[in-house]
């Protein structure tokens, strides 16, 4: 719980300094928005932290001439290992995860570049940071090339590029597509792989192609400023390395990854 009440209150920090920005000049305003979803399974970066369960996901964000704050949360509803996944409480509920994430977006013509800092707050794993740049180039199918760098307790790098499309359907429901590959490199001795002439993670640093995502569903508008998207994802791996076994133990130390669907729906406001 107290790792709650310091995610809270880094969050309403973060909030501040965006907002006493914004009262620096009285003709700009600050701009946000308030989201919560549902679904069957929490996948991150392909690692299932959920099973048999229903996640509930509430977000908040705050942006000002490029800068945002947001904060993210994961609630399992009732909590259950999975290969990926030890929980700290078993069948039960849990506010397991808090996320803040401080940003800046700068653009060029059609370019946007981002940068920035994460905190982790996981009461299933040990809390740890990344910094990120990201790139999208405002064309067909949006490319975003991610990196990400584990700064803290799991030293490492994430590379993610994704995709994503809307189409127009009836007024202004939309059809919307999007796909995602990442690749990991493990930095630390975390990372080892499983030998089996050892029988422990004694092997190279994980290094692979990783996850996979494709991912479809609606945008429909419900009342002025929000919305709400129902859709549905397959995660699967993306190299023999992400989802091998070695006598019953995962190669990667984090778990294997699994073919997966996630469907649930997403609610937003905006302001």
């Amino acid at each position: 719980m107290k790792k709650h009440f310091l995610s809270a209150a880094i969050f309403i920090l973060m909030i501040t300094v965006v907002t006493s920005m914004a009262y620096a000049e009285e003709a700009d305003v600050v701009t946000g928005s308030a989201s919560v979803g549902v679904f069957n399974r929490y996948i991150f970066r392909g690692y299932e932290l959920s099973r048999d369960s229903v996640i509930i996901q509430p977000a908040l964000t705050a942006s000002y001439k490029g800068f945002s704050a947001s904060m993210w949360g994961n609630i399992d509803t009732d909590e259950n290992p999975t290969q990926s996944f030890v929980p700290d409480t078993t069948d039960q509920k849990s506010f397991n995860e808090t996320d803040l994430t401080l940003s800046y977006t700068y653009e060029i013509d059609k370019l946007a570049l981002t940068g920035g800092y994460i905190f982790y707050s996981t009461r299933y794993a040990n809390e740890t940071e990344e910094v990120f740049v990201s790139a999208t180039y405002n064309i067909l199918l949006s490319p975003t090339l991610a990196i990400y760098r584990d700064i803290n307790e799991y030293s490492g790098t994430y590379i993610n590029l994704s995709l994503s499309h809307s189409l127009p359907l009836y007024k202004e429901i939309t059809l919307d597509f999007g796909a995602s590959a990442g690749y990991f490199v493990g930095s630390s001795d975390y990372w080892k792989t499983y030998e089996r002439s050892t029988g422990a993670y004694t092997g190279d640093r994980y290094k692979a192609f990783h996850d996979g995502m494709v991912k479809a569903g609606f945008t429909i508008p419900v009342a002025k400023n929000a919305v709400i998207q129902p859709s549905v994802q397959y995660w699967f791996p993306l190299s023999g390395k992400a989802d091998r076994v070695i006598d019953g133990n995962s190669y990667n130390i984090n778990g294997k990854i699994d073919d997966t669907f996630v469907c649930g729906l997403n609610a937003t406001l905006t302001f």
